[in-house]
């Protein structure tokens, strides 16, 4: 196949010895099996800006920042520098948080470096050796549903004990693997101390894949594993190895209308995506 123009410097410089075909694309990059030595990988090829069909990514951006001053300003300002360098910061935003969550142990997969717009990352494979298909193209026991819904909410946990939140988390950007189930797509990660919306998307997140989990296990839909970990975050007594229950008591209080009214767009804009997908948009 023609090998694109932006995984040409990485063949040039050995990093990649072929391209062997185009394994998805999706709102914000394409992704092409290659060959690396004797192992199969993936590289993530980030779309420009310009043809990116990402929605209100401003919202996920929010709360990221540089070391950089000078940058940082530009960045603040949206001059034309300030653009090319938020550009930056939101493609790094995926391989920063790959190494990390790694760290944290969380399954991802394994990032081997970013190029210029290039994410060189392990290809998940199934028992067979075979790409491993996301979870909305599988099924499953009620058994192991909960077995592996109780892992996504390990990894949810683990992700925001360093600061983390998916954003973008349901059965579209879980993969399963020989072991379970792998946790993919972050260039929409939210730092949780620092966006506004941070609650907001851990609700939504766990909500989706807890719906998808349902569906083999009806008993997981009465379940409340995002306000209990939030409600551990704020507290500061969230720890990597803390046992989920599920459940939580909510407060007689009244509801916050404009935390309410937010999830309700947010439902929405996930429900186009859910079905922009399922139409193989």
């Amino acid at each position: 196949m023609k090998v694109p123009k932006r995984i040409k410097p990485l063949i040039e410089d050995g990093l990649i010895d072929q391209v062997l075909g185009s394994l998805m694309s999706g709102k914000e990059a394409q992704v092409f099996l290659v060959r690396c030595g004797d192992e199969t990988r993936c590289a993530k090829v980030y779309k420009d800006v310009t043809k990116r069909s990402f929605k209100n990514a401003a919202q996920y951006q929010e709360g990221r920042k540089i070391r950089n001053s000078r940058r940082q300003r530009a960045m603040e300002k949206r001059s034309k520098f300030g653009r090319d360098q938020q550009e930056v910061v939101w493609q790094r935003a995926e391989v920063d948080a790959l190494y990390k969550l790694a760290d944290a142990g969380v399954r991802v997969p394994k990032a081997y470096g970013f190029f210029d717009g290039v994410l060189l990352m392990e290809l998940i494979t199934d028992g067979d050796g075979d790409v491993a298909p996301r979870l909305n193209d599988i099924s499953m026991s009620a058994e192991q549903a909960v077995k592996d819904h109780a892992t996504v909410m390990t990894y949810v946990l683990r992700m925001l004990c360093v600061g983390l939140v998916h954003g973008d988390l349901s059965e579209f950007n879980v993969l399963q693997d020989a072991t379970g189930p792998v946790i993919i797509d972050f260039p929409q990660v939210i730092n949780a101390s620092g966006n506004n919306n941070a609650k907001t998307m851990l609700l939504r997140d766990v909500r989706n894949i807890t719906q998808y989990y349902a569906q083999y296990a009806p008993e997981l839909a009465d379940s409340h594993y995002a306000d209990e970990m939030w409600e551990l975050h704020e507290k500061s007594e969230l720890v990597p190895d803390f046992k989920l229950t599920g459940r939580f008591k909510f407060s007689t209080e009244a509801a916050n209308v404009d935390s309410v009214l937010k999830m309700i767009d947010l439902a929405h804009e996930e429900e186009l995506a859910r079905q922009e997908r399922l139409n193989g948009g």
